[in-house]
């Protein structure tokens, strides 16, 4: 579903009211919105409010997803199914720590650093719940 032209300038003029610095997060913030909405589309067969016999099931409401970029956090709206589910292919599936933080994880690993000193670590780079040693066990798991 793209956007027409009034939604195109009704973003235009939030581009202009806000600071430089989170232009960039609010633009990709509505184009990963757009692609998630398009995809979801694709995915009933139908647009929302449209009535087609192509369609499978409908829109069931929203959940909210924060994505982690370097442009900022974004705040998406995943569609929720009546009958199924739905998860956009452009984001991962409970991905809750980057990758480089994977690398960090397993570099600790791999030098005998205890789970709890993990913790730690990973508290420090800016993760706020931190890791837990389940977690550090299923990241590493590929190492052995």
């Amino acid at each position: 579903m793209a956007l027409d032209q009034s939604a195109l300038l009704n973003l235009l003029g939030d581009l202009k009211l806000t600071d430089v610095t989170d232009r960039i997060r609010v633009a990709t913030e509505t184009l990963y919105q757009e692609l998630i909405d398009a995809e979801a589309s694709a995915f009933i067969g139908a647009a929302p409010f449209e009535r087609s016999g192509d369609r499978t099931t409908y829109r069931n409401g929203t959940r909210p997803r924060t994505l982690s970029t370097t442009a900022g956090d974004l705040d998406l709206k995943i569609p929720k199914l009546r009958a199924g589910s739905f998860f956009p292919a452009l984001l991962e599936r409970r991905r809750r720590v980057d990758q480089a933080l994977f690398a960090v994880v397993m570099e600790a690993y791999v030098h005998g650093v205890s789970t709890r000193k993990v913790d730690d670590l990973v508290k420090a780079l800016g993760a706020d719940t931190g890791i837990s040693k389940s977690e550090v066990s299923r990241i590493c798991a590929g190492l052995d």
